[in-house]
């Protein structure tokens, strides 16, 4: 499939150098982007693997979690632990800011607590399988925090690559061919005068020679 050629006003040198330096600047950009699109590849595998790792570790956590849950209700008796439970009850918040990952503005989350390290049971009078359930539940809402910001991170990240890759796809299989076919068309055009233009001299040399 021949190379579409683009339009020019009129086919002069000084266009001919303009393309060629449209070309030189397109090739430069395509490097640039190729170099991107290559960081925040490496940067989505990278997070890909730690959403992976993060799951197993949320899924382990749950089972150690309910497990402690059980364990505690069967010590405490359900009614008592639930009122235990209601007790444990208080506000949290989560901090969100931003990251940025190949120009990329990702997000940083990290979960806020109103009263850090307040339990609202007393130790004193109540298992340790209640205090480890708690602490177990706390681990699950820190990993479910991180998973967040990880998944939301592969979104984004996921999303400008296939931007960028466009981007790149349309500088190697359109922007630059074009260029260089519409440079190649421009050499062929000032060849062709040439030749018209010997040729004319030398009809114009006969002429005068017969004169």
């Amino acid at each position: 499939m021949p190379q579409q050629v683009i339009k020019v006003a009129r086919p002069t040198k000084i266009e001919l150098i303009k393309l060629r330096r449209r070309l030189v600047l397109a090739s430069r950009i395509q490097k640039i982007i190729k170099d991107r699109v290559s960081i925040l590849i490496l940067e989505f595998l990278q997070i890909a693997r730690q959403t992976v790792e993060a799951k197993r570790r949320l899924l382990d956590e749950f089972s150690q979690t309910y497990r402690a849950l059980s364990i505690a209700a069967g010590y405490h008796g359900y009614i008592a632990l639930e009122k235990e439970l209601t007790a444990t009850e208080r506000d949290i918040g989560i901090a969100a800011g931003l990251r940025n990952v190949g120009g990329v503005r990702i997000p940083a989350f990290e979960l806020k607590e109103a009263e850090p390290g307040a339990r609202g049971y007393s130790l004193t009078d109540t298992s340790s399988w209640l205090d480890k359930t708690a602490q177990l539940s706390e681990k699950c809402l820190e990993t479910i925090v991180e998973l967040a910001e990880l998944q939301r991170s592969l979104e984004l990240l996921g999303r400008e690559i296939n931007r960028t890759k466009r981007i790149l796809n349309a500088l190697e299989y359109l922007i630059i061919p074009a260029l260089g076919a519409t440079i190649k068309y421009l050499y062929m055009k000032f060849e062709e005068r040439d030749r018209e233009e010997k040729s004319r001299l030398k009809r114009v040399k006969v002429l005068l020679e017969q004169k």
